[in-house]
């Protein structure tokens, strides 16, 4: 296995991912971006997020997915959108590999913190997370406002 900053032609691997991610947290018709959006959003002079992939057999199987956030409490912080690793790689050590990744990138960027979010269902996952350290928030609730919902609020003023 090897575990190498993601490049632009990483991206239609990076999207399959994602689709399998949204197929086993049950919204398969959640995904929205395209390979196109990943292409022009993760790469050039202001990227919007970034990548660790995961090769076997010159193939990828799992990604992480990042970017930064500035907290008024802590000041630079990462946040973690997506670490996935495909389900015929499950259990290898490749998730722990990629968690690690983004570990290491934090301490190296200096960020006082790095965060996700994780279904509460999801608990082989959760308790991988405390395992490792981490605290899983239950005070908190993560709030979204979709497409519809800010034309909405919008239309409103």
């Amino acid at each position: 296995m090897n575990i190498r900053k993601g490049e632009k032609k990483d991206m239609k691997a990076v999207w399959e991912l994602i689709r399998e991610l949204a197929v086993f947290e049950k919204e398969p018709d959640a995904v929205v971006v395209t390979v196109a959006d990943l292409e022009r959003d993760g790469f050039g002079d202001h990227p919007l997020f970034h990548t660790f992939v995961a090769e076997a057999d010159n193939q990828i199987v799992g990604m992480a997915l990042y970017y930064y956030r500035y907290s008024t409490w802590k000041g630079k912080t990462i946040h973690l959108e997506d670490l996935i690793v495909t389900e015929k790689m499950r259990g290898t050590g490749l998730g722990l590999a990629l968690y690690t990744k983004i570990i290491e990138q934090g301490q190296k960027d200096g960020v006082r913190r790095i965060e996700w979010n994780v279904l509460d269902w999801n608990k082989p996952a959760v308790d991988f997370y405390l395992k490792s350290g981490a605290k899983v928030l239950d005070d908190w609730r993560v709030v979204q406002m979709n497409e519809q919902g800010i034309k909405e609020f919008l239309s409103k003023l």
